[in-house]
């Protein structure tokens, strides 16, 4: 009789190294959003992967950058916290924007980047607790770079192995898993064998608004946007009726979510509709409100409902 194993296992990066998309790819299905803006992730997603007998469950940590504000310093704690809960850790790199970095055609992105890099090593053997490296997007970048990137990360003391991996096509993520899978310790499974996610419906519905909200004005909104599910009721048909508030800090702010004739909300009550139709697997009624609030980020009922630390 074969040995189940269950356990966490914790993926932290520098924001936009492609963790969402590495975690919806292992689950093998969507458990987290994914949209062009870094630090999308607000909290620790949990989706649940299997590989055989294994059961890992994977923690989607925010980006671990250097916190300006309080949601900042929230997000970053709770990648951390992450991390050190967890029966394996893998720190995903963006191998493209850490070698870009190093030389003259670097973006202040790459820069920023390669320097979140740096401070998570500083962490990583601060804990002392070698992890994994995963370099993320490698079919963009030389063969010969790719390896003098692995051996300089490597020589850091930080990790234990290397892993190659292309996050959006796949490329060695099977091994990955199987890596992953093995470290996880003998013992039950902790989920039933067909949930992918450990979140909430209401929090679910969220964001998969904020990412369709981010997907459409991604260049005129910064992250001063937060979606709340404000009524998710059962309703007698079988459908879901959701009520949700999109609040933004300015007056200014409101027009670029509504759009000419409400046309950009309704693009985004639409796709959101339609995603969590397929999702819930039943019929969704979405209704969606604008709210302008300046100190949304400030409130305390804001970060217990995403499971951060308000007093991060």
């Amino acid at each position: 009789m074969s040995t189940t194993r269950a356990g966490f296992a914790a993926i932290i990066g520098a924001p936009n190294a492609g963790k969402s998309t590495l975690t919806n790819r292992l689950v093998g299905a969507k458990v987290s959003i994914v949209t062009q803006k870094v630090q999308t992730t607000r909290f620790p997603v949990r989706g649940v992967a299997l590989a055989g007998e294994a059961q890992i469950v994977l923690v989607d940590t925010p980006g671990i950058f250097q916190p300006r504000r309080r949601l900042d310093r929230a997000m970053v704690r709770a990648a951390w916290g992450g991390a050190e809960d967890a029966d394996a850790v893998v720190h995903l790199v963006d191998a493209p924007a850490e070698i870009a970095a190093a030389g003259p055609e670097g973006r202040p992105a790459d820069r920023r980047s390669a320097a979140d890099v740096e401070a998570i090593v500083t962490g990583l053997k601060a804990a002392g607790r070698p992890a994994i490296l995963a370099l993320n997007k490698v079919d963009q970048v030389k063969r010969e770079d790719l390896l003098a990137l692995s051996q300089r990360l490597f020589d850091t003391g930080a990790y234990a192995e290397v892993f190659m991996i292309s996050a959006v096509t796949g490329s060695g993520v099977e091994d990955l898993r199987a890596r992953l899978a093995a470290l996880m310790p003998e013992g039950p499974w902790l989920y039933p064998e067909d949930q992918t996610a450990d979140l909430p419906a209401r929090l679910l519905a969220a964001e998969i608004t904020r990412e369709k909200l981010y997907l459409r004005v991604h260049d005129e909104l910064p992250y001063s946007a937060a979606v709340e599910t404000t009524a998710f009721q059962e309703r007698k048909d079988g459908g879901v009726r959701i009520e949700q508030t999109i609040y933004v800090e300015r007056e200014s702010q409101r027009p670029i979510i509504l759009g000419k004739g409400g046309q950009t909300l309704k693009w985004i009550g639409q796709k959101a509709r339609e995603e969590l139709g397929v999702i819930l697997d039943r019929p969704v009624h979405l209704f969606l409100h604008v709210a302008v609030d300046e100190r949304w980020a400030d409130k305390r009922a804001f970060y217990g409902d995403m499971g951060l630390d308000f007093d991060a």
